[in-house]
């Protein structure tokens, strides 16, 4: 047990190394542009799967109440997989696949920003939201890991975590995504 803990922790902070010397210009470019979609009265839209789906979750979250102070005006912040009754119908009826790309085209327009937590880049309902969003003039934001997948292709900014394991990309990605949501709120 204390061998798995010790390398667990190893893992986390080898690559916690890896992005202190390579994301923040990443990062902050990202946050340059979700903070112009909120400037120009546009909305962010979050959407993940699985434990993805959770962090896209608490992320949008974290903005539409306020992450280190209560906001007077909440930002514009939507999550695609909190729709239970929509997930499970549309999955239901048409197909999981596109499950995302229709909401991206019920709420999106050109200005928005789609930002996507993945581990692989590869699930299909992001993929199909992503190319959706070429069509309307929506930003496509990707946090990915192993080789980023499709949707590395796909997105207009990627950060892609160096790592092959799925609790490590998501522990870089909750750090990424908290790091974005303190500069937004700090900046509006």
């Amino acid at each position: 047990m204390n061998k798995l803990i010790l390398q667990s922790l190893k893992n986390h902070f080898d690559l916690k190394d890896k992005m202190l010397q390579n994301l923040p210009s990443q990062i902050e470019e990202i946050a340059s542009l979700l903070i112009k979609t909120l400037q120009n009265n546009n909305k962010l839209m979050w959407c993940g799967n699985g434990g993805s789906a959770a962090q896209a979750e608490h992320l949008s979250a974290e903005l539409l109440g306020g992450l280190n102070k209560k906001k007077v005006n909440p930002f514009f912040s939507i999550c695609l997989n909190s729709d239970s009754s929509f997930i499970t119908a549309w999955s239901n009826d048409n197909s999981f696949d596109n499950v995302f790309s229709r909401q991206v085209e019920a709420f999106g327009k050109k200005g928005d920003s789609l930002i996507l937590l993945t581990t692989s880049g590869n699930s299909s309902n992001q993929i199909n939201a992503a190319k959706i969003c070429k069509d309307l003039g929506i930003n496509v934001i990707s946090l990915t890991g192993s080789s980023g997948g499709e949707l590395l292709k796909l997105s207009d900014y990627n950060i892609n975590i160096d790592s092959n394991s799925t609790q490590r990309i998501q522990e870089m990605h909750i750090i990424v995504g908290h790091i974005l949501c303190d500069i937004i709120e700090d900046s509006l």
